[in-house]
């Protein structure tokens, strides 16, 4: 079973964020950058597959050169190798653009189920798996909270807001998982020290063959404007004259919680 990962190297969710007041845009220099935490649960995925039947776990990732550090880490995990898609033509590429870069890097390549997260923690799109499966022409499993892979297709528990759908497709799909699908193993000293010596391969366009423009000058989104969370407010408090749950009972039907 050949198993690919998309992952994304992310500003540390646990600091705040800040966003460039020129571009609109995270500021990804000067901070921590990390393995999307959501990506975590998508490598885990993976590896608990090829634990079970046997094969390899790939990693891939767009992004600059410092991107590699990610892809180690997900290979610290246990993954296998690692391909990063790097190029200065690709700064600043959008949700479109990253879906058709990484679909290039891997057309022509044989893996039986490709894993994402559901949405990146950082931009949230959760643009790039469809527009992924799209590009490869392969179908899409969406929001899986539990994944089987066996008999030639994925099965998956698709959560909704009601429970969850079970929904099958033929492989090769595409697979994207959310956070309750798994615990993310922690790497070992050991399997960080093997990731040292895993094969990581860097391409850039002209490697990938991508056809027509990319990065800003294929841009599709803008951010033109960005506005501060409104503050939270203060409570009401409801001091109870016999009428209490009936306010209380109010409350919830405006929010239409009942």
């Amino acid at each position: 079973m050949n198993v690919l990962v998309c992952i994304k190297q992310i500003p540390d969710p646990n600091a705040p964020g800040k966003l460039d007041p020129q571009t609109k845009r995270l500021v990804r220099e000067g901070v921590d950058l990390v393995l999307d935490p959501g990506d975590e649960h998508a490598v885990e995925a993976g590896l608990q597959i090829v634990e079970k039947d046997a094969g390899e776990v790939t990693v891939i990732s767009m992004g600059p050169p410092k991107a590699v550090d990610a892809i180690r880490r997900a290979l610290a995990m246990g993954a296998h190798r690692g391909i990063l898609v790097t190029d200065t033509a690709l700064e600043n590429s959008d949700a479109i653009s990253t879906a058709r870069a990484i679909a290039a890097a891997v057309k022509g390549q044989t893996y039986d189920v490709i894993i994402c997260g559901t949405e990146s923690t950082d931009g949230s799109s959760g643009a790039v798996p469809a527009q992924l499966a799209e590009f490869l022409a392969l179908p899409l499993l969406s929001f899986a909270k539990k994944l089987e892979v066996a008999q030639g297709k994925a099965v998956i528990d698709r959560q909704t807001d009601d429970g969850y759908d079970v929904v099958e497709a033929p492989l090769p799909a595409v697979v994207t998982v959310t956070g309750g699908i798994n615990e993310a193993r922690y790497p070992a000293l050991r399997g960080i020290m093997q990731a040292k010596n895993k094969e990581v391969k860097q391409v850039g366009l002209s490697d990938i063959g991508l056809d027509g423009q990319a990065g800003k000058a294929a841009l599709t989104q803008e951010v033109v404007d960005a506005t501060p969370a409104e503050a939270r407010k203060a409570g009401e408090i409801v001091e109870d004259k016999g009428d209490g749950a009936k306010r209380v009972a109010d409350f919830l039907k405006e929010l239409k919680v009942i």
